[in-house]
């Protein structure tokens, strides 16, 4: 297994053949997942950020006028819970299963963990045998007791066949960035322009110094449940922080700046799919990509304990 990009993070598997998402998956799942979507109305937002501060690799800019036509959105994460429902109906295989191997943070390993190969560039990267979504640090761990966090160690093609199987889609890129805003416009964050308005934590993120010391200020080590945290305008939850979620979209620096205004997709092509809203292990020192604007590419055959994914479906349907 390699990595294609440095990945401070979310570790990268060097891109396989493309192949179709979704393949054997029954065109049908659970009958209420539509009606489990929030309705967003949609219009012109203005997207991306000129944020000195932000990542000029990861194209946030430049700010722009869009729109997006009304769309259904999950209101969180897809959990344990409905992701093992959708493998009890399929029999899904995972692509972490299928490797062998998923990429866990160091901090979630116990002391005594036997050595396991380090990502150079992020050695709090470790790559753990045995490590899916059903064992998020590794074959000893579980995910009982977690049904209601947001399931992990899933790739751009899991997360494209649960949404098949569902009924759903990903949302796309712009789709996702005007849900995450909450209303609000030119704010970094789902609920303002403060990481901590009035001392109140308001999501799953790094606290202390990374990567050695969490003081769980905001009360999580790993991933918390979907509902931990105030929702934003739109009542939708942890839009930033906890876990990455991927979109629909190939992910590109550029293309954007030239492309559609109305309900723009990514580029055609690509080798990454794009990823949104940061994870518990966003932290100010190194990775402040916790903000509504902020982005992250990555193969579509990669998965980590911190990536996740929400489904995007009709606009017609009812939270």
């Amino acid at each position: 297994m390699t990595t294609n990009r440095p990945g401070c993070c979310s570790p990268g598997r060097a891109a396989d053949a493309p192949r179709a998402p979704g393949d054997a998956v029954p065109p049908t799942g659970p009958v209420d997942a539509a009606a489990r979507l929030v309705r967003l109305e949609g219009g012109w937002f203005r997207m991306g950020s000129e944020d000195a501060a932000a990542y000029p690799e990861d194209g946030e800019g430049p700010l722009r006028r869009v729109r997006v036509g009304a769309f259904g959105l999950d209101p969180h994460c897809v959990t344990n819970a409905r992701f093992a429902a959708f493998v009890r109906a399929t029999g899904h295989v995972t692509d972490a299963e299928r490797y062998g191997a998923s990429f866990v943070f160091g901090g979630l390993l116990p002391d005594d963990f036997p050595p396991t190969r380090a990502v150079a560039a992020a050695p709090w990267w470790r790559e753990v045998p045995g490590a899916d979504w059903r064992h998020p640090e590794g074959g000893g761990s579980t995910a009982d007791g977690r049904e209601d966090h947001p399931v992990v160690h899933v790739s751009w093609y899991d997360a494209a066949a649960y949404c098949a199987w569902a009924g759903l889609r990903l949302p796309t890129e712009a789709e996702w960035e005007y849900a995450a805003r909450g209303g609000l416009e030119d704010r970094p964050f789902p609920w303002g322009g403060e990481l901590r308005p009035g001392g109140r934590h308001r999501m799953n993120v790094w606290n202390g110094s990374f990567p050695d010391h969490n003081t769980l200020e905001d009360g999580y080590l790993g991933t918390c449940p979907v509902h931990a945290f105030a929702p934003n305008g739109h009542g939708l939850h942890n839009m930033t922080g906890n876990v990455w979620e991927w979109t629909a979209d190939w992910f590109h620096p550029t293309w954007h700046a030239d492309g559609p205004r109305e309900d723009p997709a990514g580029p055609p092509t690509g080798s990454a799919r794009a990823l949104r809203g940061g994870s518990y292990l966003c932290h100010a020192s190194y990775c402040r990509r916790y903000r509504v604007s902020a982005r992250m590419p990555n193969t579509p055959e990669s998965a980590t304990g911190n990536i996740g994914f929400r489904c995007a479906g009709p606009a017609d349907s009812r939270s």
